[in-house]
């Protein structure tokens, strides 16, 4: 099993530290850095000042959102990122949320499963540098009846193929995943619930495909936190879960809520959804479970995050990507190393 990093979103606070974290990594031999963005924050201008002081970590965009390009400028970001880095890109990529499609970018969020496919399709084309012709029900290309003509990438990719990810969630959109993408991005990722939650769903995937799960990345985030009192380091993360599982999309669409549900959380998603969404922040991360929390990181000592990272394993994660905690940049560095030295010690190395 590798370790990943991943950076979240520049300019929530700890931005002057985040290069050196990205480059302490690099130091280490984690093997990817990962940087998000929402309507804050771009991921690929972060990941080329990433690639750009960094000598052998990959970087990878997790995620681009599929709302706020077209699919052909994925393509070119991808390839320019990869050209520059010397081969270190890996590009994720997702439709976001309702909230954020439609209230940042002003695109209908309407059959994410439909967009998606056509999306990845148009992106592996032009990244192969082929003459880019598409017809579909949400892109056609060219445009018919006017003066455009298929037109091929200029940019040359350091590779012939670049490693395609996607963030997702619920059964449907995992399924797809398996299908086609490299490698899924996972949140909220629970070692005693993977299987049903997602495993499972990705397989499916890959065996309509004609594909086994061999090669393909299962790539969750969890954050990581080192010290000895595990209810005070499970607090830490009270928010953080809250906003997602209460106030991520609406109580109608919320796919963190969904999956806290698929896990048996229910009477619980439903009281942090309620607190959350009548304005009660606090409540609502009072209302966290901290078995939740503790199922969904990485909290204690190095053996004790040993022991997990043995777990994660054995549930078919193959990339760890880890979020270190820490209120300074010495603690989220003592963090970052203590991944390490647990994955040294689980054998998994």
């Amino acid at each position: 099993m590798r370790l990943g990093i991943n950076l979240g979103y520049w300019g929530a606070g700890m931005d002057g530290d985040n290069l050196a974290v990205a480059q302490e990594a690099d130091r280490l031999g984690y093997d990817v850095c990962w940087a998000a963005e929402a309507y804050g924050s771009d991921a690929p201008t972060v990941l080329a000042w990433v690639a750009a002081h960094t000598e052998r970590i990959d970087v990878g965009s997790a995620i681009l959102q599929i709302p706020a390009r077209q699919p052909a400028m994925t393509a070119m970001t991808a390839a320019t990122l990869d050209s520059l880095s010397g081969g270190r890109f890996r590009l994720g990529l997702g439709v976001s949320g309702p909230q954020v499609s439609e209230g940042w970018y002003g695109v209908k969020f309407d059959k994410p499963l439909a967009r998606t496919r056509e999306y990845v399709e148009i992106v592996r084309r032009a990244m192969a540098r082929e003459r880019l012709s598409y017809e579909g029900a949400h892109w056609t290309l060219p445009l018919p009846d006017g003066p455009g003509k298929p037109l091929k990438l200029t940019v040359h990719p350091e590779r012939a193929h670049i490693p395609l990810y996607i963030a997702a969630i619920g059964p449907k959109n995992l399924e797809q995943t398996g299908e086609i993408a490299d490698g899924a991005l996972l949140i909220f990722p629970s070692a005693d619930h993977l299987e049903e939650t997602a495993i499972r769903h990705l397989r499916a995937g890959r065996e309509k495909a004609g594909k086994s799960m061999d090669g393909f990345d299962v790539c969750p985030t969890l954050p990581l936190a080192l010290g000895d009192d595990l209810d005070a380091l499970a607090d830490v993360f009270r928010p953080y879960t809250a906003l997602y599982v209460g106030g991520m999309g609406s109580r109608q669409q919320n796919f963190y809520n969904q999956l806290a549900r698929r896990m048996g959380y229910e009477q619980a998603a439903d009281e942090i959804q309620d607190r959350y969404l009548a304005g009660d922040k606090d409540g609502a991360a009072a209302a966290v479970p901290k078995e939740l929390i503790d199922s969904t990181t990485l909290l204690g000592s190095v053996e004790r995050i040993a022991d997990r990272m043995h777990q994660y394993a054995a549930a078919g994660v193959t990339t760890l990507t880890l979020a270190p905690a820490g209120f300074t940049l010495d603690e989220r560095l003592a963090a970052l190393r203590a991944g390490t030295a647990a994955l040294e010690r689980s054998g998994l190395a």
